[in-house]
């Protein structure tokens, strides 16, 4: 299928019937979120494969094979999607719904906040054709993709983007654990620390007595509280942490790795691209070449 020039920003939406597929072998140079409003698609990146069923934000980094299609058995895929270069500040927000090969679901968000999405998106789409100087496009109906390249369209469009961003990640959590106001308060108390100082040289034993736990007895508590074992929490802040490093620091990536916790480059190469997909120096080139 066609593959959108990095440089462009596109607002679409869809609804497809079964045997609609999208296949880039190489990837998209830009960044591509899916917004699933009814039936359900399938999307595989990388090495991950999941349904987006309505609900659920799909968010796929850029340079990573992708294939997405209508789920088999679904009678229709009903989204809005849209191709961009993200923001810094979104590497953080989308971390923890991270799913491998650079593909992230956040799934499950709240009825109450669906309509709230649906309506950034029919703002995206019509300021993605206002012309500064002209009305801006009334209210409708029509939702054949529109692009847009630069100036204050473009920041209307990726305002509409951060706020999707910001209401789903917020309001849905990853599989498996609790919501920040739910959940054992010594759990919530360790995941803040995480949050403040991913760098710092944390274990399982240092965090336990955070907790006022034995070990064992705190590592259980943790990965049934939050579906993660404590050290892969604090493997993911780290990325985390380095994404936002890379995006707005000149820092090499060995400074990056060192502030960020990790014992050598060549351990936090690894960790950040099983994370996003692509090694540190590329997410750093790809982001700045956009």
């Amino acid at each position: 299928m066609s593959v959108p020039a990095a440089e462009l920003t596109i607002v679409g939406h869809y609804d497809k019937a079964p045997g609609y597929a999208t296949r880039r072998p190489t990837g998209s140079p830009s960044w591509l979120l899916l917004w699933t409003e009814a039936g359900a698609g399938l999307v595989e990146q990388g090495g991950a494969s999941f349904a987006a069923r309505a609900g659920d934000l799909v968010v796929l980094g850029a340079g990573v094979s992708q294939f997405y299609r209508v789920l088999p058995g679904e009678e229709r895929w009903r989204f809005w999607w849209v191709h961009f270069q993200p923001r810094a500040s979104w590497a953080a927000w989308l971390g923890p719904y991270a799913r491998g090969g650079g593909s992230h679901l956040v799934d499950g968000v709240p009825d109450g906040v669906r309509e709230r999405i649906g309506t950034a998106f029919e703002r995206a789409l019509r300021d993605a054709r206002w012309v500064p100087g002209a009305p801006l496009p009334a209210r409708g109906t029509m939702r054949t993709p529109a692009v847009v390249v630069a100036g204050p369209a473009l920041e209307l469009v990726l305002g509409a983007v951060e706020e999707v961003l910001v209401l789903a990640t917020a309001s849905a959590r990853p599989e498996g654990a609790a919501r920040p106001e739910e959940g054992d308060e010594r759990v919530r108390r360790v995941l803040a620390l995480i949050a403040a100082e991913p760098g710092a040289p944390h274990t399982v034993g240092s965090l336990a007595r955070v907790a006022a736990l034995s070990p064992s007895r705190f590592a259980h508590l943790f990965a049934a509280e939050t579906g993660r074992t404590p050290m892969r929490a604090v493997r993911e802040a780290r990325v985390r942490h380095a994404a936002g490093l890379l995006e707005v620091t000149d820092l090499d990536v060995g400074q990056v790795a060192a502030a960020s916790g990790f014992v050598s480059p060549f351990h936090f190469s690894r960790a950040f691209k099983r994370e996003y997909g692509v090694p540190p120096r590329d997410y750093r080139a790809r982001l700045r070449s956009g």
